[in-house]
């Protein structure tokens, strides 16, 4: 009897868990730690101090840097779609935008429809649910830390 049970109930929590994405469910193996993603652009900020506690300890993109991701780009293409962004990993530094409209890594850039401005991003693919951008993306867009923004991506 207690067989009978079990089997559908093991199957549908299975079936809840086909639309995470695993590559931030688990954490990364320790010689990762700490290290940032790769990035389309040259010059990747480093990983925040394992010690950060402000919005500034965690946003260690230099002035050069936001100057460069904030340069108006001539648009090649039109519009990949809109898309709802939260922030994503703090720790994870650049420009980057984690979204399920790509399927690579492609330059790209984002604009708020709030804000009307902005950012070159790496445009990243995700699976499922919606966009995560990274933190010196958001304060370039002058966008909340803690809301959820609708954004115009663009590919490259």
């Amino acid at each position: 009897m207690k067989h009978t049970i079990l089997i559908p109930l093991f199957c549908v929590g299975l079936a809840g868990c086909s639309g995470l994405d695993m590559d931030n469910l688990l954490p990364r193996p320790p010689h990762l730690q700490n290290q940032p993603r790769a990035t389309m652009t040259p010059n990747t900020p480093p990983a925040p101090p394992m010690n950060a506690t402000t919005i500034d300890d965690f946003d260690t993109a230099t002035d050069e840097d936001k100057m460069a991701a904030a340069a108006t780009a001539p648009v090649d293409t039109g519009s990949i779609g809109t898309t709802v962004a939260s922030l994503g990993d703090p720790a994870a530094p650049g420009f980057w935008m984690e979204t399920p409209l790509v399927s690579s890594d492609t330059q790209g850039r984002v604009k708020s429809k709030v804000t009307g401005r902005t950012v070159k991003v790496t445009l990243r693919p995700i699976s499922s649910g919606g966009s995560r951008i990274s933190l010196s993306a958001l304060q370039l867009l002058d966008l909340d830390l803690s809301g959820l923004h609708e954004l115009v991506v663009y590919g490259s």
